[in-house]
């Protein structure tokens, strides 16, 4: 029988080094499809409090996107680690927004008002087909989603390098529901991602 967590700690590894050593004119030009694709397909997400994150070890970084959305009146705010084991807190965030080096040396607001996400966009070291992900092995994501009694919209982002068949998802692991790669929108189903139409996907009364 397969053990699953070293599978997983295997296949994380060797996705961040794959997605570390894209070259940077590549790095740029998937990252600016995702984020068109972002806008194009979820314009609703500019009158939302949005959850995302600080890139890290070479993920799609979400601010240009996010800021496209705040210049039309969202309010952004990203993730700050309280404690081993426990669901990531939200801070607001601004360009010029006070910060301090939190948890893995990665930058969270300092002191700035706590919000609570009416979507999140989420990083994925890993997903698969059917839009479960496969994170850095903490389970801070998880745990926070789970801890919502009304579960915001979750759209996953992603390099196309980093799609798995299968990432054997445990009793705890949430799908996401929509994930955005360069190569378009996915919604997640009964049996796999659904490719779907950046106006198609507009359309949908997806963030209430």
């Amino acid at each position: 029988m397969m053990d699953w967590q070293v599978w997983r700690k295997r296949e994380r590894e060797r996705i961040i080094a794959a997605r570390l050593a894209v070259p940077s004119a590549h790095c740029r030009q998937w990252s600016a499809a995702i984020s068109v694709l972002l806008q194009q397909g979820f314009p609703r997400l500019q009158q939302k409090k949005i959850g995302l994150y600080w890139p890290f070890r070479g993920e799609y970084d979400p601010r240009p996107a996010a800021l496209y959305f705040r210049a039309a009146g969202a309010i952004l705010a990203l993730p700050e680690v309280t404690g081993k084991n426990k669901p990531l807190r939200f801070r607001e965030w601004w360009p010029a927004a006070p910060m301090r080096i939190g948890a893995y040396d990665i930058p969270v607001p300092h002191e700035t008002r706590c919000i609570q996400p009416d979507v999140l966009i989420v990083p994925m070291v890993g997903f698969d087909r059917k839009g479960y992900r496969l994170g850095y092995g903490s389970g801070y994501f998880d745990r926070t989603l789970a801890m919502f009694s009304e579960r915001p919209p979750t759209i996953g982002v992603a390099f196309e390098l980093q799609r798995l068949e299968n990432v054997h998802p445990q009793s705890h692991d949430i799908a996401m529901q929509y994930v955005i790669t360069e190569a378009g929108i996915f919604q997640a189903g009964r049996k796999q991602l659904k490719r779907i139409p950046a106006g198609q996907c507009a359309k949908y009364n997806i963030t209430g």
